[in-house]
């Protein structure tokens, strides 16, 4: 049996950590193309303005303009080039940490997240979308960031619902990566370039994997409550540092390396409904977890751990709680159709997925949720 296992070169968490940033460009060389949205320069300008000074190195703003487009990675590539940038720096939220993947292309990419809202940072593929915000295809790299640094301070100092969203979906990492090892399906870390011209051959998960992601869901029930109320005072406690490391390590290496299953792709077919659209992926993803344990008929013990995490960090769990106050049958059968195309991880269950079965999850799973809240 073929297993492959995906991850950074190196991971790099603390207090203030931007001011080492400029250590790890001179491993490069003496350049950096700076990827970030201009409120997020702004944020940190002053520990960027440290590390230039303190380790002689140039950073290239760039202007992103906040869209992950195949227009933006090209007017990145330009700019890159015309200044001869010796290395790629993704600074900030999902959008310019994907484009810097783009740009970066595998090589020489540092990843500095400014929230810790989904596990993307560790990632070897990105999302591009169309200048319009439209999706439009999945991109993936011969291998995972050069390096992710993670200054904690900045992550504190973030609204803190970003940070619940994260827990959303780093809570699906362990029971999604149970699935995929069950029904021996492939993860992600062995088809970088799905089907694709030049993939590598299909693989499983790894013993790692699934240990990272046993980790993650045992920090998130440990240190969940404590790491919000940290983020909520704007202090960098123990819990915060555990939980922004399970969001964003412990979850990346167990999606990546362990796989996706129901959650992600209830998640996915949830989009449909335009009510979600204001709702963060990790928020969705949570009640996609919930539908997943409904679906898989995990114990009630399991099913009750998790309804009581989630509403104790504010995580939603019923289909209410992410915008869709109603929903008809049609709407119903069109979420459980988009969940099921060929295409989708809920085909990594280890049974055989129908319409009608993701569907019952759905509204079985809004149900305990909704009970759930009026008992406590």
């Amino acid at each position: 049996m073929r297993k492959a296992f995906i991850c950074p070169t190196k991971y790099v968490q603390g207090e203030d950590e931007i001011l080492n940033l400029g250590y790890f460009v001179k491993t490069f060389g003496k350049s950096a193309l700076l990827i970030a949205h201009p409120d997020d320069v702004a944020r940190v300008k002053p520990k960027l303005d440290a590390t230039v000074k303190q380790y002689g190195i140039t950073l290239i703003e760039s202007g992103f303009r906040g869209e992950c487009s195949r227009q933006e990675v090209a007017r990145m590539l330009d700019i890159a080039k015309e200044h001869g940038c010796d290395c790629t720096i993704g600074l900030g939220g999902g959008k310019a940490i994907d484009t810097a993947k783009c740009v970066a292309q595998g090589e020489a990419l540092i990843i500095v997240p400014t929230i810790a809202a989904t596990d993307a940072p560790t990632s070897h593929s990105a999302v591009l979308y169309t200048e319009e915000g439209a999706f439009d295809d999945y991109a993936y790299f011969k291998q995972s960031p050069s390096v992710v640094l993670i200054d904690t301070t900045v992550i504190a100092n973030a609204p803190v619902r970003f940070l619940v969203s994260g827990m959303g979906d780093a809570l699906s990492t362990y029971f999604e990566a149970r699935a995929t090892s069950a029904s021996y399906s492939n993860v992600n870390a062995g088809l970088p370039c799905g089907a694709r011209e030049g993939a590598a051959p299909p693989a499983k998960g790894t013993n790692a994997a699934m240990a990272f992601a046993e980790l993650c869901y045992r920090t998130l029930l440990e240190d969940g409550l404590k790491a919000k109320a940290a983020c909520e005072c704007k202090q960098v406690s123990a819990a915060l540092e555990n939980i922004v490391e399970a969001n964003i390590l412990l979850s990346g290496l167990g999606f990546e390396s362990g796989g996706l299953a129901a959650a992600h792709a209830i998640h996915d077919g949830l989009t449909i409904m335009e009510g979600t659209h204001a709702y963060y992926h990790g928020e969705k993803v949570a009640f996609g977890t919930l539908a997943q344990l409904v679906l898989e008929n995990a114990p009630t013990e399991e099913i009750e751990e998790v309804l009581e995490f989630c509403v104790g960090v504010g995580l939603p769990v019923c289909l209410a709680d992410i915008g869709i106050s109603s929903i008809t049958a049609d709407e119903l059968n069109q979420i459980a159709d988009k969940t099921c195309i060929p295409e989708e991880s809920v085909h990594s269950m280890p049974f055989p997925i129908t319409r009608d079965a993701v569907a019952a999850a759905i509204i079985v799973a809004d149900k305990l949720g909704r009970e759930f809240k009026e008992r406590v």
